[in-house]
């Protein structure tokens, strides 16, 4: 019940709200803050650890697919394909003579197997982003409320060092009132 009273306190004192009213990630801080506890994290760690061998499939597969090596590569097939269909075994002899249909059906299949990939690896990546974002927000809000609390914490040093500066003035006034009084009551002149 303790650390239930702390989290109270400083939702209190750095949000100027009640605990109930605030959200899952603003509790969630508020409880890394009343523990004293670190929240930065490897969140891509995290998240390669947690995927499957038909995940990491795939996004080594938009990854080759969305490089210069794999247009390159690709680029060359296609001249090589449509070298040896038309010019290297003439109009005859050619297994996918042009217009290359049987190559047109293979691009249509190889679009209708990467496409898909490609998207999962999309999605998955949005999904990683959301993390960061909610993450970073989670960071950002406990620097954020850690600040305002070192703020308190030299707002109420800085009140009682002026305090303390007061109570040492006044004693100092206090102290050459009575010298003054004691001067002036012994005969020695005093000035205005």
């Amino acid at each position: 019940m303790m650390a239930e009273d702390r989290m109270q306190a400083l939702a209190q004192q750095l949000m100027n709200t009640k605990l109930d009213e605030l959200g899952a990630l603003e509790r969630r801080v508020l409880s890394h803050i009343a523990r004293d506890a670190h929240i930065s994290r490897d969140l891509d760690e995290e998240f390669s650890e947690k995927l499957t061998w038909g995940q990491r499939l795939a996004d080594q597969v938009a990854l080759f697919g969305g490089s210069w090596t794999f247009i390159s590569l690709f680029a060359v097939f296609l001249i090589v394909w449509a070298a040896v269909n038309s010019v290297l075994l003439g109009e005859k002899a050619a297994f996918d003579p042009y217009p290359y249909i049987f190559l047109n059906l293979m691009l249509s299949m190889l679009a209708a197997i990467q496409a898909p990939i490609i998207m999962m690896s999309q999605n998955r990546q949005s999904q990683k982003d959301r993390l960061d974002a909610r993450h970073d927000y989670e960071v950002n809000l406990k620097a954020e409320l850690d600040i305002m609390a070192l703020h308190d914490k030299l707002d109420d040093m800085r009140t009682r060092h002026l305090t303390e500066m007061v109570r040492h003035q006044e004693e100092q006034i206090r102290l050459l009132r009575q010298l003054l009084g004691a001067r002036g009551a012994g005969g020695a002149p005093t000035q205005a």
